[in-house]
């Protein structure tokens, strides 16, 4: 049947160390376009923090599809546009927000355009500002929130060490409810149960009438592990984390070795 969609994750998979497309990377999408293949960058940024590298990939045009906030929206990339998104409600980002009160974590929440800050705990300024740098940050009291508040992710920006004992202290039961996981070692990310990278790609396989075989995913790290699963063909970096090659089909070169390039040559166009 064939590949017909190929859906990237950005830092430590497409991305080399200075966070950067490689010339290699940026002409295997290219062929892949002309190939008639759709590649679609699945990324938990926002739109607006990726459209740099969109352009270094050509993904700009007409039909091309972005996935950001985890699987949580769907868009067009030349308009931004949403095909698909799921938010959290007041009483959900409220209910994340205590418990990071509760772990003395700092806490953002984060919708298409701003990263919010609510009161951190003493002493201890989010490291988001560290990471982000393409959308504003605006103080938010909580206290006021409108009922009509709908934030698309609430994030645990600290220090890796102290921020993976925090997570050792969450309950279970809020993994019951909200999909819960690290992007990086020091950013936890919290969002809609119904939201992983897994789920965004098979609601964007049925708005494109595609059959999971005929998709590929690739990717390095835990929040990559649900698409790696769900894709007919799931492709872990030479640099991934053990447990996402343990589910990979395939194993390809490292990010700083262009293994996007590599797995394109070798599973899509070969």
């Amino acid at each position: 049947m064939g590949i017909k969609l190929i859906a990237l994750d950005l830092d430590g998979t497409l991305l080399n160390k200075e966070k950067e497309v490689s010339e290699e990377n940026r002409q295997a999408i290219q062929r892949a376009k002309d190939a008639g293949v759709k590649v679609v960058l699945c990324t938990g940024r926002p739109l607006k923090a990726i459209l740099h590298i969109l352009e270094a990939c050509n993904l700009l045009e007409d039909g091309d599809l972005g996935i950001t906030y985890n699987g949580g929206l769907i868009q067009w990339t030349r308009t931004g546009e949403s095909l698909s998104q799921i938010t959290m409600s007041k009483e959900e980002v409220l209910e994340i927000y205590e418990l990071s009160k509760t772990l003395d974590v700092p806490c953002n929440f984060i919708d298409l355009n701003t990263v919010y800050e609510p009161g951190y705990p003493n002493g201890k300024n989010s490291l988001y500002p560290t990471i982000m740098n393409l959308l504003p940050f605006k103080p938010i009291n909580t206290a006021s929130l409108p009922d009509s508040t709908a934030m698309n992710k609430l994030i645990f920006c600290w220090h890796e060490f102290e921020l993976d004992e925090a997570i050792r202290k969450i309950p279970a039961e809020y993994y019951d409810r909200y999909t819960i996981m690290k992007s990086r070692p020091n950013l936890l990310e919290i969002l809609p149960k119904a939201v992983d990278k897994g789920k965004g790609l098979a609601l964007l396989a049925k708005e494109l009438a595609l059959d999971v075989s005929e998709i590929m995913a690739i990717g390095d790290q835990e929040n990559d592990l649900a698409m790696i699963q769900y894709a007919g063909i799931g492709v872990a970096m030479e640099n991934a984390t053990d447990e996402v090659k343990k589910h990979a089909d395939l194993i390809t070169k490292s990010n700083v070795d262009h293994g996007v390039a590599y797995a394109i040559d070798q599973y899509v166009l070969n």
